[in-house]
């Protein structure tokens, strides 16, 4: 008889994933949080089997896609701006929480190797892109702090797998040189890029040639995980291969596909990241249980305390970094003070504090060797794996849950500028499309009624745009225009699903109208914001 055990437990955790989501955004903690929560009570009921989390399936299943999306939603503009706090965040923080967590952990445990140390240090360095992204961005943060910690979280594991690679090559070999490492920080870094790069067009290339929709999706969705891949291959930065692929994608995607294309792949990636990430966590949780019950009572609190003190020592030592490498160049350097904006005493502090762990640290904590060259066990490899897990959990939950309250105190100036540049494209690409209009009136291929029609749309279209941001009895206008569309879409709607239950439309063309709505709702809810 078929065992239909594991498709049962995959339904259960997939239902627990979605009612974690309907119920978490009615309460004050992050989702993250609670689907870490969540992992870990569901770990500890009776008959549960925790799944043995394989460090190549959370590298190579998790990360591509998760970063290929952030790396997409990443403005580049944006991301070149603030590439100096990036920088400072991405590779100088990573490499001082390393040296600092090495010292700590040769002070917790006298005769570890500097080598194991290390490794320690570039597993619980770098912040995960994962949870700064679920946390911070649906909080109302300025727009430059989401630039910086997102693309912090995009560079840094790049950074820190470089260190966990040479600290475990010399921990297994005994061998270990800083010049060398040094090249091959740059070799990997380079060559990743030019890896996700050549992804990113071949890509795009192949976009333009395809003319499917569903074949343009399946592209996008295939695009992180080549560059990793042939990364891998080549013993480089997957990492960064997956950043500039998801970077170059986004500058040339929309003149490679269609409508239809751009709005099903964003809902394919919506959902595809939303259900990864929530995997995420609740694995999270479900592992710390499982390294629970391989311990006992007695020896818990003593696995336990070391992962508190390097917690605190991560928090403490970006609580000072940032705030140094912030204000420091200014005072060295009047070309930075000169053509950067000084950024606020809050702005600062909520950098300082955002920086919580998640799933490249447990992974490459997993991914630690069992034994040395000469066959003896990995040193103090179940302490690096209870000081990991430690750390997340407090980074989480410390972190996780008092950032918000935190926000909230510090009540962020709502920010305008983006809404003069929205207005400011709106009535440029109006104009653009009133000139071929007329152009297209000259030349006599439309009709009087059409370019009649559409003149009045365009009128339209410019009164919205000068109601952007205003509060006046235009914009006032336009939300009961927006209210009286969305009325009569909506009998529409009623209208096409009775004939079809009355069998006077098939399915076919009930989706095919349907559609058409969702895309003129799509259109106005863009109008409307």
């Amino acid at each position: 008889m078929t065992d239909h055990s594991p498709i049962l437990a995959g339904i259960a955790f997939v239902t627990l994933v979605v009612a974690l989501t309907a119920f978490g955004r009615r309460l004050p903690v992050p989702p993250p949080v609670l689907q870490v929560l969540a992992g870990l009570g569901l770990a500890a009921l009776p008959g549960v089997t925790v799944p043995t989390l394989q460090p190549d399936l959370v590298f190579f299943v998790f990360l591509p896609p998760i970063l290929w999306a952030a790396a997409f939603f990443t403005s580049l503009r944006e991301f070149k701006a603030n590439r100096r706090p990036i920088g400072l965040l991405a590779i100088g923080l990573v490499v001082v929480t390393t040296v600092s967590v090495a010292f700590v952990a040769r002070w917790l445990f006298s005769d570890m190797p500097w080598a194991v140390a290390v490794a320690l240090g570039a597993i619980v360095s770098p912040p995960d892109a994962v949870a700064a992204a679920a946390v911070v961005s649906r909080l109302p943060v300025p727009r430059r702090v989401i630039v910086i910690l997102e693309g912090e979280s995009l560079v840094n594991d790049a950074s820190a797998l470089v260190l966990y690679r040479t600290a475990v090559a010399a921990a297994v070999t005994g061998v270990f040189s800083i010049a060398e490492s040094m090249v091959r920080f740059f070799l990997d870094a380079g060559v990743g890029v030019l890896i996700g790069l050549a992804t990113g067009w071949l890509l795009i290339q192949a976009a333009r040639r395809t003319r499917d929709e569903m074949a343009e999706v399946l592209l996008t969705l295939a695009g992180p995980y080549v560059a990793w891949l042939v990364a891998e291959e080549l013993h480089v930065s997957a990492v960064l291969a997956c950043v500039a692929g998801g970077l170059y994608t986004r500058q040339y995607l929309s003149t490679a596909v269609g409508p239809r294309s751009r709005v099903q792949a964003r809902a394919v990636w919506d959902l595809l990241v939303f259900a990864l990430n929530a995997m995420i966590f609740v694995l999270l949780g479900m592992q710390f249980t499982a390294l629970l019950r391989s311990t006992t009572l007695a020896t818990l609190p003593s696995l336990l305390y070391p992962g508190l003190i390097i917690s605190l020592v991560l928090v403490a030592v970006r609580l000072v970094w940032v705030p140094v490498a912030t204000w420091c160049p200014r005072f060295l350097s009047p070309a930075i003070a000169r053509n950067e904006p000084v950024p606020s005493a809050k702005a600062v502090s909520l950098v300082a504090w955002t920086s919580m762990r998640g799933i490249v640290s447990l992974a490459t904590a997993l991914a630690l060797p069992l034994t040395l060259a000469d066959g003896s066990p990995f040193p103090y490899r179940q302490e690096l794996l209870y000081i990991t897990m430690t750390a997340i959990l407090f980074t989480l939950v410390v972190q996780g849950c008092t950032l918000a309250p935190l926000i909230r105190w510090f009540r962020f100036a709502p920010e305008t500028h983006h809404l003069h540049e929205e207005r400011l494209a709106r009535l440029e690409a109006a104009r653009r499309a009133q000139d071929e209009l007329e152009d297209a009136v000259r030349d006599g291929t439309v009709s009087a009624e059409d370019a009649s029609w559409l003149r009045a749309e365009l009128r339209e279209r410019v009164e919205r745009s000068h109601a952007t941001g205003t509060h006046g009895d235009a914009a006032g206008r336009a939300r009961s225009r927006d209210a009286l569309r969305t009325r009569m879409r909506e009998a529409e709607r009623r209208l096409l699903l009775r004939l079809r239950n009355e069998g006077a439309i098939s399915d076919e063309v009930l989706r095919t109208l349907e559609e058409e709505l969702d895309l003129d709702a799509m259109r106005g809810h863009t109008h409307a914001h």
